[in-house]
């Protein structure tokens, strides 16, 4: 699936993907949802081609969901658990990257299993810190690649699902 982000002239952004049959889904942003989603879209992406996660996000977009339907209102209740594992991943690099720290292995896997049980789900599986080193440098070269995009232009990324039935937020045994 091709994914663009377009950094527009008015300081808004437009998020597009072009799944494997040409249809498409997209979203065009203002204001400060500008300036946040086109990172948070950028760290699934690293997310979930470093994890190879094939059912979040991006995985959804390219099966036929429409990218309002990953936001809808009580959506979680039908999101594959690699989607609600990938969207804790991402949220925790979020506010890691918010608060300018930079989290260890086990205090991720910390947060991640705080948040599964409070939830009433399994303890995912755990990131290594080989697993958060890639998934940081790659996130650090596609957010210098939108840094570094003039306004009008457009950034463009391939998400390659990884095999079906490959599942992460599962333990391994």
């Amino acid at each position: 699936m091709k994914v663009h982000i377009t950094k527009r002239k008015d300081g808004g952004s437009v998020l597009k993907c072009v799944r494997a049959d040409g249809s498409e889904t997209w979203q065009k942003l203002q204001g400060q949802q500008a300036g946040f989603f086109p990172l948070h879209d950028l760290t699934h992406f690293a997310v979930e081609s470093e994890l190879h996660i094939a059912n979040a996000f991006f995985g959804l977009i390219a099966s036929g969901w429409s990218i309002e339907e990953t936001g809808a209102r009580g959506v979680a209740k039908r999101l594959p658990e690699d989607a609600l594992y990938a969207e804790h991943v991402v949220g925790t690099l979020d506010s890691e990257r918010a608060s300018g720290t930079r989290w260890t292995a086990e205090e991720f896997n910390y947060a991640l299993s705080l948040k599964a049980t409070s939830d009433g789900r399994a303890v995912p599986r755990q990131l290594t810190d080989d697993d958060l080193a890639r998934v940081r440098k790659r996130r650090a070269e596609l957010f210098a690649a939108w840094r570094d995009l003039a306004s009008g232009d457009t950034l463009e990324l391939t998400f390659a699902p990884s095999p079906a039935g490959e599942t992460f937020a599962t333990p391994r045994s």
